[in-house]
């Protein structure tokens, strides 16, 4: 008898993990991304690699600690590329966006003009200093643009005239959102910046909620400023930047007083010189880890195909927000036109049904999370309920909203069983 001998089968290679997938608890819905998103495994994978080394910051001679510090400063270096900072740009991290745009606010000379729009985040409307000119929500893209070129225009005529008759006056500083928490709609970013520089203000941008899903560049965009959270963008370790021009930023008062942030301290109580660039805003241990995950997910976003991941997001935006337009006594808010871009954010509400009781069943009986309330932009999200009961002729509506947002890691699935659980709930 011949005995055959059959080798073993090669060893395949281990699969290798997409850096964009992200974690999550099997059987749990999650879609609340536009709160919190899930952490990517590129982020988690940062971390875990830096956490043996975990020392101090700028701050020792060690081995462990040059390495962080070296880690650290790469990582500013990959978020600043990442938004398309211009060389002389400062990326300064802070904790999130409200902490970044706190800073802007602490940052502002003397008498600057801060001119915002009735839809923002509290984030941007509440650390502006009193005398801001914040401008109604406007009907579509296109009336934005024209309001804030109306208000513009008459600072400026309300500005003093200089020498030989030129208009001058104290700073003016558009701040706006890329992107609503609300509705998920997108603003003008580029043409509202050009509308800034045409009457010689200054534009900060919230891109909070745009740059999880679109690429955000500072430089492209000719924005001065631009804030973001790293929790929104798959890296849930606390930590946020706010880029932009050094000059306001260099001459303020530091955010905070402390180690780091100083060049000099001397014997005397005020013999103190601060540090220039983005140090002079950083007192403290930095946040080593939160901008480690936050370069991480960063680097993988860049290295991934954008438009592919767009494409696939709107695909599943438009099953939600179809199938929401199916359900009866379900209405979508809406600043704009339904057919606004917009990235994976649907707010809606159910006739008759309190919204709170509505996201505690979703979550107790069918394991499915969303958000509830008037997702901290209050006059916005109570505006477009009322609008939303005068369009629809309905006078049932609760007083708060729901909120459904997607992104990496969300499934058709997902979505399906948010609407056949909204079908029964309804």
């Amino acid at each position: 008898m011949t005995v055959t001998l059959v080798p073993p089968p090669a060893p395949q290679p281990p699969a290798v993990a997409d850096p964009l997938d992200v974690l999550g608890v099997a059987g749990q819905v999650n879609l609340d991304y536009a709160a919190t998103a899930p952490c990517a495994r590129a982020a988690a994978d940062a971390v875990a690699e830096l956490l043996p080394w975990y020392a101090s910051v700028h701050r020792g001679a060690g081995a462990l600690s040059r390495r962080c510090t070296l880690a650290y400063e790469r990582a500013r270096q990959t978020v600043g590329d990442f938004l398309g900072a211009r060389a002389d740009d400062h990326v300064v991290f802070t904790r999130n966006t409200t902490d970044a745009l706190n800073l802007l606010a602490r940052a502002l000379p003397a008498g600057t003009t801060v001119v915002t729009f009735g839809g923002e985040h509290h984030a941007n409307l509440l650390p502006w200093p009193r005398g801001s000119v914040r401008l109604p929500v406007p009907p579509d893209p296109a009336g934005a643009v024209r309001a804030l070129d109306a208000a513009l225009g008459e600072l400026r005529r309300q500005a003093p005239s200089g020498p030989r008759g030129a208009q001058q006056g104290p700073p003016v500083l558009v701040a706006v959102t890329a992107a609503s928490n609300v509705t998920g709609e997108r603003w003008p970013v580029a043409e509202l910046a050009r509308v800034a520089r045409r009457h010689g203000a200054r534009i900060a941008v919230d891109a909070a909620q745009l740059a999880p899903h679109a690429p955000v560049d500072v430089a492209a965009l000719d924005v001065d400023y631009l804030t973001l959270s790293g929790h929104k963008l798959y890296a849930p370790f606390g930590a946020g930047v706010l880029v932009g021009r050094a000059d306001w930023l260099d001459a303020a008062p530091p955010y905070l007083a402390g180690g780091g942030a100083t060049s000099h301290v001397g014997a005397a109580t005020h013999d103190v010189r601060w540090a220039t660039g983005p140090a002079r805003h950083e007192a403290g241990t930095p946040n080593l880890l939160g901008a480690v995950a936050l370069a991480a997910v960063c680097t993988a976003l860049a290295d991934a195909d954008r438009a592919a991941l767009h494409d696939a997001e709107q695909a599943l935006l438009t099953r939600l927000r179809e199938g929401l337009a199916a359900l009866p006594h379900v209405l979508e808010l809406r600043m704009f036109g339904p057919a606004a871009p917009r990235v994976g954010i649907v707010s809606f509400v159910v006739a008759g049904r309190d919204s709170t009781e509505v996201a505690a069943e979703l979550a107790t009986t069918y394991d499915i999370g969303v958000r509830d309330g008037l997702f901290c932009a209050h006059p916005l999200a109570r505006r477009l309920l009322d609008e939303a009961a005068a369009r629809a002729g309905q006078r049932d509506l609760p007083p708060t909203a729901l909120r459904a947002s997607i992104g990496l890691g969300s499934t058709t699935g997902h979505v399906d069983r948010l609407l056949a659980a909204l079908a029964a709930l309804a």
